[in-house]
């Protein structure tokens, strides 16, 4: 334990003197010149020509977290209704302000979006574009902020194009041609801006039926469009790495696997049990396997993150009430001691993972996925994981669909659900005592129903 926190204080050392100097060096004439370049050598990430984390778990893995919303914006109306007092530059100087904290914990990187993620409330008009793929300048401008802090930190920033719930407004992306335009637009953007830090995630788990709502989003969702629009940014741009991010049940096609630099995983409807079998079935292309989202928070978060380390993945913490809904609050460490200290033990020097320590009770739903498409009437059959259950005490698992209990059987680990009207559908499992006690509660899945075409 002492060398954990004689590693942490020359850490934080480090990231103060660093802060320092790129606050006094803001505005002076070597404004361009970047202190972070990250690469790839076979499956590992590196800084500057140096592995990262060496002598760690986490040696060569790109530890991250997803801070999709600290550059913000709702230009609709119902930022209105949510929080007419945000203010999306003051916002972004919050994130900006903690990420030296986080840095110094052991995150290597932040997952940051140009159209953003789900504020906690539907109806966002949250975009980087306009609708023919221009960019907008002062959209740029808060997203530049944020990869020169984290640049000066020595971080990366793992930089998201598409977010399916863009679409049906005066900024949605109008088609094909329009997405490509954004895509385009975008990466020679990093290149006249000469990002070294920045890497690109085409489309946010590009499979989510949301997509479906976009002007030729069926082809966007598909894995010949990926490819193309990786293949695109590669010609604009060959030093650029990229990828784009399959579902929350790890999974990753072939064809992308082939194409992509690094491989961008989920985690979300992932059962802790499973990690490991996920995980090596993408070793055999030997690329980088980055879980850029998990939405596993405290003591399961923490035994997510090493479980992922210890199989051979970079791991990425998704802590959405504190995070990603509205209102926005960048903690550091405070956001989750659990996941953070896990963290920063993973990415000292000479910490060994205890495998037996990672035996951790968890519910999860394995099926469906967030965003998967039914339609009303149809016979969904929803399955859980319920792994280490306590068997001292009785217990029910009960599953909630919107917030209301479905059904309740003691440990029944599948559900039959006939969705009755189209909508966003928001499922969840938990595990009750036979008080009625919370015990344990599933990651949420979003669905999508809707009406048979006729």
């Amino acid at each position: 334990m002492d060398k954990l926190n004689l590693h942490k204080n020359l850490r934080n050392y480090l990231i103060v003197v660093l802060t320092i100097a790129f606050l006094y060096g803001c505005n002076s004439e070597n404004d361009n010149k970047y202190h972070t370049e990250v690469s790839i050598i076979g499956a590992e990430w590196y800084f500057n020509g140096e592995i990262i984390n060496p002598g760690s778990p986490a040696e060569g893995l790109l530890m991250n977290v997803r801070m999709v919303n600290s550059v913000f914006e709702d230009s609709g109306p119902e930022l209105e209704k949510q929080n007419p007092d945000f203010n999306p530059e003051e916002n972004t100087d919050e994130f900006i302000k903690a990420v030296p904290e986080y840095v110094s914990n052991g995150v290597n990187a932040f997952t940051i979006s140009l159209q953003g993620g789900l504020p906690g409330y539907e109806g966002a008009v949250n975009s980087a574009f306009n609708s023919d793929g221009t960019l907008k300048p002062d959209y740029l401008e808060r997203v530049e902020k944020v990869i020169r802090a984290c640049d000066t930190n020595n971080a990366a920033v793992i930089l998201t194009l598409f977010y399916q719930r863009q679409h049906s407004h005066e900024s949605a992306l109008s088609g094909k041609e329009a997405i490509f335009k954004a895509l385009e637009n975008t990466v020679n953007w990093i290149s006249e801006k000469e990002f070294t830090n920045v890497v690109l995630e085409i489309s946010n788990e590009y499979r989510h039926g949301g997509y479906q709502n976009w002007p030729d989003g069926e082809w966007l969702r598909s894995e010949a469009a990926q490819v193309e629009l990786i293949l695109r940014a590669k010609e604009l741009n060959p030093s650029l790495l990229l990828s784009t991010s399959g579902m929350g049940n790890g999974l990753y096609h072939e064809d992308l696997a082939q194409t992509a630099d690094f491989l961008l995983i989920h985690f979300n409807n992932t059962s802790l049990e499973d990690y490991q079998d996920k995980i090596d079935a993408l070793k055999k292309y030997n690329k980088p396997i980055v879980c850029n989202e998990d939405h596993k928070i405290k003591q399961e978060g923490a035994i997510a993150l090493a479980l992922s380390v210890l199989n051979g993945s970079s791991w990425g913490y998704m802590n959405i009430k504190t995070n990603q809904h509205m209102p926005f609050d960048f903690n550091g460490v405070e956001d989750d001691k659990a996941v953070y200290n896990m963290f920063n033990a993973v990415t000292t020097p000479g910490y060994r993972i205890n495998p037996d320590s990672l035996k951790q009770t968890a519910i999860t739903i394995t099926y469906p996925n967030d965003g998967d498409i039914f339609t009303t009437g149809q016979t969904i059959s929803i399955e859980l994981s319920h792994i280490y259950p306590d068997t001292s005490v009785p217990y029910n698992i009960v599953l909630l669909i919107n917030n209301s209990q479905a059904e309740a059987e003691e440990k029944r680990l599948q559900f039959t659900w006939q969705p009755q009207k189209p909508g966003v559908v928001i499922l969840e499992a938990v595990v009750k005592n036979e008080e009625g006690l919370e015990l344990y509660r599933s990651p949420k899945v979003d669905v999508i129903v809707k009406a048979p075409k006729e």
